[in-house]
């Protein structure tokens, strides 16, 4: 016969599972710190030895890490996308940008339109908060508050399409943007009439999604990268320009 005794599961593994699929589904996020043990240990109804149990076996597999002196913190898990050396060649070559452009554009598109599709209606709550905080941040002038904004909302989208692959895959792209890897965010803050643009872009995602029309969002998201693709064409012919002009000016300044 095929079937054999069910065996009670230890209370430690139960929290492993617990941890693991919190971390999986993008919720516990990296450098996430956890509660202190005995307020963990009596929020989950364990032991304290079952609980360093489990933490111990999530260290041995590298979900959690221990900081002295800080507490026990979930790892950079996302930090191995990408090896240094590939991080170094994004950084210095400007064809990287518009491949991270059209990478962002097809898969966030996707996202916004199963956001739209099948989003809770927390998921689209979130989002939702998630504008009006940078629409605040645009209201009081304040472009590096906006432009933190701009990149939560764009991953609560993510988040709400419901694709752990893509959640994680998206975070780290974001984590590479955020550092200036891709580009320098400030460049599509800098002026008013972008910001102004760019506000607009995100209203109009944000109401293909709030009014669950899977089309209007993916349209929404197409849209708005397509600018970003222009504007930072824009600013990197602007920038080569700018080089030769400097070169010219330094020969006829050299000149006699």
């Amino acid at each position: 016969m095929p079937f054999q005794k069910i065996q009670a599961e230890k209370l430690s593994h139960a929290v492993v599972r617990q941890v693991e699929l919190l971390v999986l589904r993008g919720i516990l996020r990296p450098g996430e710190r956890l509660p202190p043990e005995r307020e963990l240990a009596e929020t989950l109804g364990v032991s304290r030895p079952s609980l360093r149990e489990a933490i111990a076996e999530l260290q041995a597999r590298g979900l959690l890490e221990a900081r002295a002196g800080a507490g026990i913190f979930v790892a950079d898990v996302l930090g191995s996308a990408f090896s240094p050396a590939l991080v170094q060649l994004f950084a210095t070559h400007d064809e990287a940008i518009f491949d991270y452009v059209a990478f962002r554009r097809d898969m966030e598109a996707l996202a916004a339109e199963r956001a739209a599709r099948l989003g809770s209606t927390t998921d689209l709550k979130v989002i939702d908060a998630v504008f009006h905080k940078m629409e605040d941040a645009h209201t009081k002038r304040a472009p590096a508050e906006e432009a933190r904004f701009d990149a939560e909302f764009h991953l609560a989208i993510v988040e709400a399409a419901h694709n752990v692959v893509m959640v994680h895959v998206m975070r780290s792209m974001y984590d590479l943007l955020r550092e200036g890897v891709f580009y320098n965010r400030k460049i599509m803050f800098r002026q008013r009439t972008t910001r102004e643009s760019l506000l607009d872009q995100h209203r109009a995602i944000n109401d293909g999604i709030q009014s669950r029309k899977p089309d209007a969002a993916r349209a929404a998201v197409e849209r708005h990268l397509d600018y970003v693709k222009d504007t930072l064409s824009d600013h990197l012919l602007s920038e080569r320009h700018e080089r030769i002009a400097r070169q010219r000016l330094e020969r006829q300044q050299s000149r006699p």
